[in-house]
């Protein structure tokens, strides 16, 4: 049987731009970019998962909104719950647990390479999804 994971992250706009973040060498999805976030561990919430996931990975608190999207996701040998949420930050992002950080317009996201599970999100953003 496999394992669930949920996983939530943060959709974060400044203006048109939208804040990613490239995942380290050697993790899994080493190189690609996602939305900044992280697992949710046992007993925490949602919100507390995301706030800590982004004061450890960019140094910045967060103010948690609405849940914008949830997916699922197999990735052997874990299968994923994917959750997005609108969020704001509170003071300027540094890439202390994350290769790299950037602000990216709406119709630049497709130039760079995300994980399969961010897909919908990016089809979202991008108006291109048929839901």
């Amino acid at each position: 049987m496999q394992e669930t994971v949920r996983v939530v992250v943060a959709e974060v706009s400044e203006g048109d731009r939208y804040l990613i973040t490239q995942r380290s060498e050697g993790s899994v999805f080493g190189g690609l970019w996602e939305f900044p976030g992280g697992r949710v561990r046992s007993g925490e919430s949602d919100r507390d998962a995301l706030s800590r996931a982004l004061l450890e990975r960019l140094g910045v608190e967060v103010e948690v909104g609405d849940c914008v999207e949830e997916s699922q996701h197999t990735y052997a040998p874990h299968h994923i719950v994917l959750a997005v949420y609108r969020c704001a930050l509170r003071g300027e992002p540094s890439p202390l647990r994350v290769a790299s950080l950037a602000w990216v317009a709406v119709e630049d996201l497709d130039r760079y390479s995300f994980p399969p599970a961010d897909s919908a999100s990016i089809a979202r953003l991008l108006g291109e999804d048929d839901a």
